[in-house]
């Protein structure tokens, strides 16, 4: 199979910061900015007729920051600052939205390949080194319509995994109120009125050679469960006691305390935390699931009150402070169990995704080696 630099295939240009106009009219024009790339929710515009302008038929690029590297295409209008525009060079050898897949198949290697100490920023020459596949323009046709159908069956997928989550907040909401304001004037208390709370040591393990979890920031899930440490590191009962550490019990709710406060989780099994975060164990007037979304609508209230010298930190007693509502168990024991019926639906969407995005990973390999011509049986691309 041949391939071509992508520098012989595309000119790039990069475009300016232009002046924004707070109310458009007939006479101004889109500017494309880094979020218009992935979607339209916040258009901007300007009156000057001046910088590079994007086509439809141009591939775009996040050129400078976090997003160095994110792709978009199909778009027209001014281009900011901090996006760049592949213009081909001779239009009917290259289909767009094939140039544009290849691409988001190239973010890992663009970001390794970014330059700047602080603000990431990518480099020209590995940009104009990607070799890019030469195959026949109905090849390429073929090859963006099976991505393309792939990429849209991930995004309805991930679609209804957040239409659930909107689901449990607002039966929350509808079931109970906002906690906040306490509209229903259910009895309101500190958490610690209605848990035990366990606060982590200081002392870090210095082994890892046991099947007790140890949990850290990293592995909660927000409003969700924890099992297993993302990175395998588990305790036994000697390493336990030589930090002088507490198993937290199963079923306990974990919170962030330290950096990026009210990550809230259910630990699935019995575990140690580091000291970033903090645990309550539910008394049996207070539902440990109900309680998990409760503390949710707490943030302002964490923040508020958490101290901070380079990263913000809630101590035990702020922690053990956050006002939690108490409604009757028998309503809390419902909203749980909608939760648990929503979550096993959730679990099978969540595998979907994953197999979707497997799926979309073994086409792009296929697809970029030459191997999803014409010639071939179309695969299918099926959700499940």
């Amino acid at each position: 199979m041949k391939f071509e630099k992508l520098g012989n295939i595309v000119d790039i240009q990069k475009g300016k910061k232009p002046s924004f106009v707070v109310t458009p009219d007939e006479n101004s024009v889109r500017v494309l900015q880094i979020d218009d790339l992935r979607n339209d929710n916040n258009p901007k515009y300007t009156n000057e007729k001046s910088g590079v302008y994007a086509k439809n038929d141009d591939v775009l690029i996040a050129w400078d920051g976090a997003n160095a590297g994110t792709i978009g295409f199909g778009k027209s209008g001014y281009i900011g600052s901090t996006i760049a525009l592949l213009r081909k060079k001779q239009p009917d050898f290259y289909s767009t939205a094939f140039l544009g897949i290849f691409l988001q198949s190239q973010y890992q290697y663009l970001r390794c390949k970014t330059t700047g100490a602080t603000i990431p920023h990518i480099s020209r020459k590995a940009l104009d080194d990607l070799q890019v596949p030469v195959i026949s323009m109905n090849d390429q046709l073929q090859i963006a319509h099976i991505l393309s159908k792939a990429e849209n069956l991930i995004a309805q997928r991930k679609e209804s995994i957040r239409l659930l989550d909107e689901f449990l907040k607002s039966t929350f909401l509808e079931m109970f109120g906002d906690p906040v304001r306490n509209e229903k004037r259910w009895e309101k208390d500190k958490v610690i009125s209605y848990t035990n709370c366990i606060v982590p040591g200081r002392d870090k393990p210095k082994s890892f050679s046991g099947n007790i979890p140890w949990f850290t920031t990293d592995d909660l899930i927000h409003k969700g469960y924890v099992k297993k440490s993302k990175k395998g590191l588990g305790l036994t009962n000697v390493e336990i006691k030589n930090v002088r550490a507490r198993v937290i019990p199963t079923g306990s709710v974990l919170l962030t305390c330290v950096g990026d406060l009210g990550i809230i989780s259910i630990c699935k099994e019995d575990c140690v935390v580091n000291q970033q975060l903090h645990a309550f164990i539910c008394k049996a007037e207070i539902n440990n699931i109900f309680l998990m979304y409760s503390l949710s609508f707490q943030k302002n209230f964490m923040f508020k009150n958490a101290k901070s010298t380079t990263v913000p930190y809630m101590n035990k007693t702020t922690c053990n402070s956050i006002p939690v509502i108490k409604p009757p168990l028998s309503l809390q024991t419902q909203f749980a169990q909608i939760v648990e019926k929503t979550e096993a639906l959730k679990a099978q969407y969540q595998q979907s995704l994953q197999e979707l995005e497997n799926l979309y990973g073994s086409l792009s390999q296929r697809a970029f080696r030459g191997e999803l011509g014409t010639s071939e049986e179309k695969p299918t691309v099926a959700v499940s």
